[in-house]
């Protein structure tokens, strides 16, 4: 038999054509030939590397770029604008992959997001394209569109001179095209305006020139005309890429400045840092130490995404690539840290403001036996994801878990879907809140706590009215762009959420644009949904944060049986107290599964219950047997069985099934 068709899988078991061989049969590959055992082991380690990984190729010489040859930019845009497409399109006409009708969002790798058609982590990938007789080096970083994930694009940034701001050419501009605008036009990075799908039937360009030109002052000549999904004039957006976008300004004599703008785990080479070089050089070999732990690491492997890995020499300043360094701990990694050489300490880069999270959920496992598997799910999935906030949190339901911050529903939705894709790990997730902050009254208390004002992440946590002086609850500055026929509904749902009204521009005349300052625990569940339903789907939506302000706040328990449900415990505004309380119980009443007792479920502020609703008890025909006969006789069973049922009511012990609390979160339009 061929010694090349032996090779050692990930499980360390010899394996000949996919089948694991017999321990007799390991043994004996274990005798081969030398030169037969190294064919083995390099197939072996070929087998290891994972997927999406380059396959070896010859290393790129990354010093051919000068600096005035590079550019990095990022693409931006409101969801399902065709960020992704035209990724493809651009990664295709520099040769970067094939050209296959198969090309579809090639860098959303995640199964999450082919699932669901979103990016949800932005990707990075570096193109070399020729331009009038010169080799360019373009590192482009695809973005996600939705606003839970606006961290994402804020990061991205930091590595970028220019962004691609993608509007379509059917909806026109909204909200969070507006948002993104504004965190490029921050970062002071030339913004070049590219309007897709032209080859649309109600495709309107000339209308979304004008908005462009009265919402950011870009002339509409400026304006690039595209259909990423039939490629369509896509060569003009790498021409403007080259000509309007700077190079960076870096120093390659300088001592080695990284930043770490996004990291990965690969659970057979540790981190996998994403870097941009802002000074210097770094190559395999060299000593680099983190400016956050201080730690000394010897670099593996640099090299840059093609959009897979693949390995080169050096990096050199200007230049985006990834780094392995042997970074086994997941907090080692940390986003927005500087890496510099051994012997030449340099002041560090700015970083990053961290993610400011706005819904806090208790994650438990089903099982605590699988608590440890858990734990190391989330570390891992936390340095992918860096913007989840994680504490230690227990409950006397549900063990030992955590309460983890999101930037949104959407954000915790996803981050739950990859646990269970990625991870295998099965998690309970309690009611989504938002962190409250209470001004404490006495001195004793204010003492206890080390400070005035405290923040609440938990609801269980709320203190009592005695204690404190005020409640704040955190407010945020919402957008919403609608077409005008829809302005009066969407006016009236921002009111039934206790919004305030700021600002009023009409885009166009078919497009207007409200700003509401919102309480956030009014949308940070369904609002989203009542909107797009108001809608018909044209409205969008994006918010930012605005401080806290002073509210009429209740503690509401949900009680099952007299027993309170700590993980439905919420925190409402005092107005709103009985329909979400109510709410709650109907909802509770249609998933909670009917018992052999009565069950009641009761929503209550204090001591004063304030809804109750009532699932009722499977009942066995007692009377079944009777045919006829005396009165008593039925009267006796009747009384037998409700003293049973009593006695069920007492012992009895109601399990609430995991999928019962997203249901209790989704409002349904007819209640």
């Amino acid at each position: 038999m061929p010694s090349r068709c032996l090779v050692l899988s990930r499980q360390g078991m010899w394996t000949l054509a996919g089948r694991a061989l017999a321990p007799w049969a390991a043994g004996a590959a274990r005798l081969l030939p030398p030169c037969s055992r190294h064919v083995a082991a390099s197939e072996a380690a070929a087998t290891r590397r994972p997927f999406g990984t380059a396959e070896l190729k010859e290393k790129p010489d990354m010093s051919k770029f000068p600096v005035e040859d590079i550019r990095n930019f990022s693409i931006i845009a409101h969801v399902d604008h065709g960020k992704s497409t035209l990724a493809d399109r651009l990664l295709e006409l520099t040769g970067t992959i094939d050209k296959t009708k198969k090309n579809q969002q090639v860098l959303d790798k995640l199964q999450v997001e082919r699932e669901r058609g979103i990016t949800v982590k932005a990707q990075t990938a570096t193109l070399f394209y020729s331009f009038e007789g010169k080799q360019y080096l373009l590192n482009l970083i695809d973005t996600p569109g939705h606003v839970d994930f606006s961290y994402e694009v804020s990061r991205s940034l930091s590595a970028c001179q220019g962004v691609l701001l993608v509007v379509d050419a059917n909806e026109g501009i909204q909200a969070q095209t507006v948002a993104n605008f504004f965190l490029a036009f921050e970062a002071q990075l030339t913004v070049i305006p590219v309007i897709n799908k032209i080859d649309l039937k109600n495709a309107d360009p000339e209308r979304v020139e004008k908005q462009i030109e009265k919402v950011f002052d870009i002339p509409s000549d400026e304006c690039i005309k595209i259909s990423a999904k039939l490629g369509t004039n896509v060569d003009s957006v790498l021409q403007a890429v080259i000509e309007r976008i700077p190079p960076p300004n870096v120093h390659r004599e300088n001592p080695l400045r990284a930043l770490v703008f996004d990291s990965t785990f690969d659970q057979y080479r540790g981190v996998i840092a994403n870097i941009a070089l802002f000074d210097g050089v770094v190559s395999k070999g060299d000593k680099i130490v983190s400016a956050y732990t201080k730690k000394t690491y010897e670099v593996n492997e640099v090299g840059i995404l093609n959009p897979n890995e693949q390995p080169t020499c050096k990096l050199y300043a200007g230049q985006v690539g990834f780094l392995i360094a042997g970074m086994k701990d997941v907090t080692e990694a940390q986003i927005g840290d500087t890496l510099y050489l051994h012997n030449h300490p340099v002041e560090p880069l700015p970083g990053f403001k961290s993610a400011k999270p706005m819904v806090f959920a208790g994650v438990y496992p089903v099982d605590q036996s699988e608590y440890n598997n858990l734990k190391s799910a989330i570390e891992k999935l936390t340095l992918n994801d860096s913007s989840v906030t994680v504490h230690r949190d227990s409950s006397l339901a549900l063990g030992a878990g955590w309460r983890l911050g999101f930037l949104g529903l959407l954000h915790m939705e996803v981050f739950n879907q990859r646990l269970e894709q990625e991870y295998n790990a099965s998690v309970i997730l309690t009611t989504p809140t938002v962190p409250y902050k209470a001004v404490l009254s006495s001195a004793k208390l204010i003492k206890e706590y080390k400070e005035k004002e405290i923040t609440i992440i938990n609801p269980a946590q709320f203190p009592d009215k005695s204690k404190v002086t005020e409640y704040l609850e955190p407010v945020v500055l919402g957008t919403v762009v609608t077409p005008t026929e829809y302005t009066g509904k969407i006016m009236a749902l921002c009111q039934t959420r206790r919004a305030t009204q700021e600002n009023m521009i009409f885009i166009d005349e078919n497009r207007v644009m409200l700003k509401y300052l919102f309480p956030l625990n009014e949308i940070v569940v369904d609002f989203y949904d009542s909107l797009k339903s108001l809608s018909s789907g044209y409205a969008s939506f994006d918010y930012e944060d605005a401080g806290y302000q002073t509210a009429e706040l209740v503690k509401m328990d949900i009680l099952l049986n007299g027993n309170i449900v700590e993980e439905l415990v919420t925190v409402v505004h005092k107005d709103k107290a009985y329909t979400v309380g109510k709410t709650i119980c109907e909802r509770l009443k249609d998933s909670l599964p009917r018992q052999l007792f009565e069950i009641a479920i009761q929503a209550a502020v204090g001591s004063k219950v304030i809804a109750r609703e009532t699932v009722k008890a499977y009942r066995k025909n007692v009377l079944a047997k009777c045919y006829g006969g005396d009165i008593t006789r039925k009267m006796k069973l009747l009384k037998r069985q409700t003293e049973g049922k009593k006695k069920l009511r007492k012992i009895g012990n109601i399990e609430i099934p995991k999928d019962a609390f997203i249901k209790v979160l989704k409002t349904q339009p007819n209640k």
